[in-house]
């Protein structure tokens, strides 16, 4: 899939498409989180930034915010929100040889999630790369942890209703739908598109590789309709989850 071409397409239909992390988030991880890396004589770097949905949230807390996205579409929508600190440069992420701004904090939401293995271990190392010494990154990334967490749930639904799991209609298990290679890999369909998911040990791994230290690693949980079709009301926690990941730079 040519990522540029994708996002471009789909940039004027983005806050429909996309799910939001940000307004789904139950326990308001996340704003906890860019408020404790907020520095006001510092810099920020939205990596993959999309239309620019975290600018509300970076701009305060930072002297200067840099967006940054691969869809040229998308960084004229986020133009158009006008934070005065905030600049933006179109910059294909996965490329070993992108250039990016030194800063003090980077914060990634669901962008390191690409089916190609090595380019999101590239995203990881530009991200290390540009980081100042003793700057942080806070990332969100898709967990395979909370995705068979979720499709055991919706079993367990079904059999409280008398169907077995063989019974059930293979569509409610679409996301499964790719190659026996690609789900031991994590890569799983959303909305037909291959989105590569991870597991605790393979985030501790990676961004040990990367050359990051992983400082915490937490749960942005979000209501079970993220994920089940009319849930029944008394569906509660564990709730499905994304990886929250907090790194440092030596």
């Amino acid at each position: 899939m040519n990522e540029q071409q994708h996002w471009n397409k789909i940039a004027s239909s983005y806050n429909d498409e996309i799910f939001d992390v940000f307004a789904s988030d139950r326990k308001k991880i996340l704003p906890e989180y860019l408020k404790k890396h907020g520095k006001k004589d510092g810099t920020a770097l939205d990596f993959g930034c999309g239309n620019g949905k975290a600018f509300r949230m970076l701009s305060p807390l930072f002297r200067n915010v840099t967006g940054s996205d691969i869809s040229e579409n998308l960084l004229k929508i986020a133009a158009g929100r006008k934070f005065k600190n905030v600049a933006l440069i179109h910059r294909d992420l996965a490329d070993p040889e992108t250039e990016l701004p030194k800063t003090d904090f980077i914060f990634s939401c669901n962008v390191i999630m690409l089916p190609e293995a090595e380019a999101n271990m590239q995203m990881l190392r530009n991200i290390s790369r540009t980081l100042k010494k003793g700057g942080s990154c806070v990332l969100v990334v898709p967990s395979v942890e909370s995705m068979m967490f979720s499709s055991w749930t919706l079993m367990d639904l079904y059999r409280r209703e008398g169907t077995m799991p063989e019974n059930i209609d293979p569509e409610e298990f679409d996301y499964f739908n790719g190659a026996p290679h690609e789900i031991a890999d994590g890569v799983f369909y959303i909305d037909g598109v291959p989105t590569r998911h991870y597991t605790a040990p393979q985030l501790e791994s990676m961004t040990r590789e990367a050359g990051l230290k992983l400082t915490a690693l937490e749960k942005v949980e979000y209501n079970w309709e993220s994920e089940i079709n009319d849930p029944p009301k008394d569906l509660k926690g564990p709730y499905p989850w994304d990886w929250l990941v907090e790194c440092r730079k030596g």
